[in-house]
């Protein structure tokens, strides 16, 4: 039995998490123990993710939360066989806190350290659900500042299929909601008011939409937000705000709905894959949903709780690199960061 503890510290989440795999390697890794610190509460004083401030409290959490990922799992740090971390993307402090721990209690154990691409994590996180995914398949990634569709045929085998050339999906969620007035994290307010609220009411694009290529592009419609907004005024009606959050929505699902399946019609492929925050959408999912059954395709989701960045899918990724020989785990105690860091450069083949 392989033991793999995993830590995530991107941005404004601590998450750790301790994965199983089976013996002989085979069959799907099994999640054994995870805990997850937001500080949502702690940046909404201030509208968005401060830093500094994640940096600090990612380094209160960690120690903590593994603690209590233990006592889950019932096992101790000698039963753990691989430490896993979060390299980047993300902010680099942040970052340094969940690397420089995982490095350091990989070395104290005289155990290997992995480093795993945030991105990945998020790509493969629907293997922790109750219907995992089996390759090829189609993946629609929209995870905070990235939308992408790829092409996922094994762990690192990726080919980028199309992403958004401005803002991403989340972006436009966010960015919209704070035009509309609502706290921070803007999503899933905005979602939420827009339960209220006539999709139908306002007229707003869905960039790229006719562009037969299974790009993005959402900087266009968070401008038609912003000049909706101006043309209410200082003092819209709740049910003006509801509209236009209802439209944005609808806006933006639209699109990833076309272009998925837009993604699928090129590849031949009849598996589509969901990840990342914007996955816990109901309308996205809904829609997604529909749209696939038209096409006799299989969707698959991660569960509600994993969608958010979380310790669980960076112990998964590493397990799943582990099980194929696509990793080699680093001995020497070094390690660094990569805060920009494109998913497509990674490696697929064992060093």
């Amino acid at each position: 039995m392989l033991r793999v503890l995993g830590f995530e510290s991107s941005c404004d989440e601590t998450g750790v998490a301790l994965v199983e795999v089976p013996k002989g390697g085979q069959g799907v890794p099994k999640l054994v123990g995870e805990a997850l610190h937001s500080q949502i509460a702690m940046h909404q004083a201030y509208g968005g993710v401060v830093p500094e401030l994640a940096s600090r409290d990612h380094i209160r959490r960690v120690l903590p939360l593994t603690r209590e990922v233990l006592a889950q799992s019932g096992l101790t740090l000698q039963h753990v066989d691989v430490v896993a971390y979060t390299q980047g993307p993300g902010l680099a402090g942040a970052l340094l806190v969940g690397a420089g721990v995982a490095v350091a209690l990989a070395a104290a154990l005289g155990k290997p350290s992995l480093p795993i691409h945030h991105l990945e994590g998020h790509l493969l996180s629907p293997f922790l659900s109750a219907d995992p995914p089996e390759f090829p398949f189609v993946a629609l990634l929209v995870s905070g500042g990235h939308t992408q569709l790829m092409r996922v045929d094994d762990v690192g085998q990726y080919e980028i299929l199309g992403e958004t050339i401005d803002d991403a999906a989340g972006e436009a969620f966010d960015k919209s909601a704070k035009l509309l007035g609502l706290p921070y994290p803007g999503g899933p307010h905005l979602a939420k008011l827009a339960q209220q609220g006539d999709a139908g009411a306002f007229e707003l694009p869905r960039p790229l939409l006719h562009s037969g290529k299974p790009d993005f592009s959402f900087a266009g419609l968070k401008t038609a937000v912003l000049t909706q907004v101006k043309k209410l005024g200082a003092a819209p009606s709740e049910q003006q705000r509801a509209d236009l959050a209802a439209a944005t929505q609808a806006a933006i699902v639209e699109v990833l709905v076309k272009k998925s399946m837009l993604a699928l019609k090129e590849t031949g492929l009849k598996r589509l894959v969901v990840a990342g925050g914007v996955g816990a959408n109901a309308l996205l999912r809904e829609q997604l949903n529909a749209a696939c059954a038209k096409r006799a395709v299989r969707v698959h989701y991660p569960e509600l709780q994993l969608c958010t960045d979380n310790g669980a899918m960076i112990a998964m990724a590493a397990a799943l690199r582990l099980q194929r020989g696509l990793a080699a785990p680093d001995t020497d105690g070094s390690f660094a960061v990569r805060p920009r860091w494109d998913l497509s450069t990674v490696a697929g083949a064992a060093s």
